[in-house]
């Protein structure tokens, strides 16, 4: 496992941007199940002050006591402002799911100094992982992916 997966995974307090309203994109589902392997997720949303029964936070710099990472899961055209209020909140270690990057993403991701994790599925590396992600992952070990 590379460091920057192991940095992010280590952390508990997780900012998580890219929550539907409607309660039924990835998003959502990802926060239910980081929350029950043990992260506390903090939903960020500017327009909405709840999702599924969850305090959402109007940005990434408004979040009270900060968190150790940000998962980003948003088309790249709004993940690049994702980024910059990453490093201005002064939080490095950024997991782009899979479809928030692109390569100027990347790119930007570097000139700003992030620990960026990219094209990888969080629910493959945060433990525990157990069921299908606990296969996906071991293809990915054996044929580097899937």
């Amino acid at each position: 496992m590379d460091q920057a997966v192991q940095d992010f995974i280590d952390g508990n307090r997780i900012a998580l941007v890219g929550m539907s309203r409607s309660g039924k994109k990835f998003g959502n589902m990802a926060s239910k199940e980081l929350k029950e392997r043990g992260y506390q997720v903090c939903p960020v949303h500017p327009e909405v002050e709840q999702i599924d029964g969850e305090r959402c936070y109007a940005s990434l710099a408004s979040i009270e006591g900060g968190v150790d990472g940000v998962l980003v899961i948003v088309p790249p055209e709004r993940s690049a402002q994702v980024l910059k209020d990453a490093a201005d909140a002064g939080i490095r270690n950024v997991w782009l799911q899979q479809g928030a990057e692109s390569p100027e993403i990347l790119a930007l991701g570097e000139e700003l100094d992030l620990n960026l994790v990219s094209k990888k599925c969080i629910l493959m590396y945060a433990p525990p992982v157990g069921s299908f992600h606990g296969i996906h992952r071991f293809f990915v070990k054996l044929f580097g992916k899937l």
